[in-house]
């Protein structure tokens, strides 16, 4: 299940980490991120997904 969040997480990083955390602190970091770049919101939708288990 892993694989599929974190190709969701490539095209869409928000969407990863939501579906990893759900709506959450982690969530609206990712959105921040995403906006202000967005491979600097791949790489915490990465982390975020490799992380919390």
């Amino acid at each position: 299940m892993d694989i599929i969040r974190i190709i969701v997480a490539i095209l869409l990083p928000p969407l990863g980490v939501f579906l990893q955390v759900g709506i959450g602190t982690q969530f609206w970091i990712n959105v921040l991120l995403t906006f202000c770049g967005y491979i600097p919101g791949i790489i915490h939708a990465i982390w975020v997904i490799l992380k919390v288990k």
